[in-house]
């Protein structure tokens, strides 16, 4: 990809919009592709967190491991959404397993090249940082009504 192409991906991505040019631009240095099949595992939780993605086209579950079962289903994103916020916090380890649903697509940055950029730019950094805390306070809204959700459904039987 080349850096006006990625440059237009980064102005369509809803994560990346409000950024300005400059910062865009300096993102693009360190971003690169990636494509993932239908089951294919991005990361595994507990592991160190490496990636961070931007989904430009299909889905990804966000599993959690119980023992004794397969990985039970937390939340699901999709186009114009993130996955992972754990590249950034330490100790840097996955707290889902995130697995294609279907045919994935989008934009990738190497974890340490992200916080050294991050520590270096604390404007970008900041901005980031807003950014992500939108994010996981939309999913915990969502986890929130998700979990009101069972609990109603529970008690209604």
């Amino acid at each position: 990809m080349s850096d006006t192409s990625i440059a237009d991906l980064f102005a369509q991505h809803q994560f990346l919009r409000d950024l300005s040019e400059r910062h865009r631009m300096i993102l693009a240095s360190g971003a690169r592709s990636f494509t993932a099949e239908p089951g294919q595992v991005l990361a595994r939780e507990r592991e160190n967190a490496h990636t961070f993605f931007l989904i430009r086209a299909g889905h990804v579950a966000l599993e959690s491991a119980l023992s004794g079962s397969d990985g039970l289903l937390i939340q699901k994103v999709g186009p114009g959404e993130i996955v992972g916020w754990s590249w950034l916090v330490e100790p840097h380890k996955w707290q889902f397993t995130c697995r294609a649903v279907d045919s994935v697509e989008g934009i990738s940055f190497d974890a340490e090249w992200l916080r050294d950029l991050c520590d270096r730019d604390e404007s970008l950094g900041y901005r980031l940082l807003k950014q992500l805390v939108t994010v996981i306070t939309q999913r915990l809204a969502n986890t929130r009504r998700h979990l009101a959700e069972l609990h109603c459904g529970t008690h209604a039987r």
